[in-house]
């Protein structure tokens, strides 16, 4: 893999896997107008555990206090916030985890191409922008609660399918359900710490298995720009959220499927 090439798409797997606008769709685009070649396992491996990385420094304090909760509740001082956290987190994560197991195949397959992947960016980034409009108009704002969770987690089941974006998805669905943007921006980006684990530990084992040559200075490179480029917008975006709301990505959104749709037409 071409070192530019690699820099490049690790800069953008970073800046757009948390934010609400779909690394999918960024991802296709290289490919069909330079041209470009799948970036292959390893470097999907490498940009993974890059924005793993980052996801896991910036809520650091959040993963302490719930582990620290956790070990409290073995030796039995019973369930607070942070406990009753972990299982929103482990309930909201499965069913995202039965629709990768069961039509990984199909969505690879069948669901990566312009049309597809523009629909879905201008139909969830109209949703979104309807979510932020109902956030902006609340009188007042739910708690989170187990049924909520649930409900985030089964919307989450969508992402998958190129040009959704998980962080989109959750956030819709969390600000539609009566979340605050500040609460439902936590448990999103919380929530995606096992998702994308997840991916990363299976396609580790699928890396493994292949005993593919690994050039892993380029992987490393990658590893870390994705890291620092995603942490970078997570802060980022957080401060956006509350100043300015989610209408500059739902617009943004509306711009890329159209460039999408004329990749497709022309």
């Amino acid at each position: 893999m071409d070192v530019l090439q690699a820099m490049f798409l690790a800069f953008l797997q970073g800046v757009t896997e948390f934010l609400p606008i779909s690394s999918s769709a960024h991802l296709v685009i290289p490919s069909l107008v330079l041209g470009w070649q799948d970036e292959g396992l390893t470097f999907d491996v490498a940009v993974h555990v890059g924005t793993l990385l980052a996801v896991v420094l910036y809520y650091r304090r959040d993963l302490y206090a719930m582990a620290g909760s956790c070990l409290g509740l073995l030796r039995g001082r019973g369930t607070n916030a942070d406990t009753r956290l972990v299982l929103y987190l482990a309930l909201a994560t499965v069913p995202v985890c039965v629709v990768g197991f069961l039509a990984d195949e199909f969505i690879e397959s069948q669901m990566r191409t312009l049309p597809v992947i523009a629909t879905t960016t201008l139909l969830f980034g109209l949703l979104l922008g309807l979510a932020d409009r109902h956030a902006r108009h609340a009188a007042s704002f739910a708690t989170l609660t187990l049924g909520v969770a649930l409900a985030i987690g089964l919307a989450q089941a969508l992402a998958p399918v190129p040009g959704v974006s998980r962080s989109g998805v959750t956030l819709t669905a969390g600000l539609l359900l009566g979340l605050d943007r500040s609460t439902a921006a936590r448990f999103a980006f919380l929530l995606s710490i096992p998702v994308i684990a997840g991916a990363g530990l299976l396609k580790g084992v699928q890396l493994v298995q292949a005993s593919a040559p690994v050039d892993w200075a380029l992987m490393l490179s990658a590893a870390l720009l994705a890291a620092v480029t995603a942490y970078a917008c997570i802060g980022l975006f957080l401060r956006l959220l509350e100043r300015v709301g989610l209408m500059p990505f739902v617009y943004y959104r509306i711009a890329l499927a159209a460039v999408l749709y004329a990749l497709w037409l022309f």
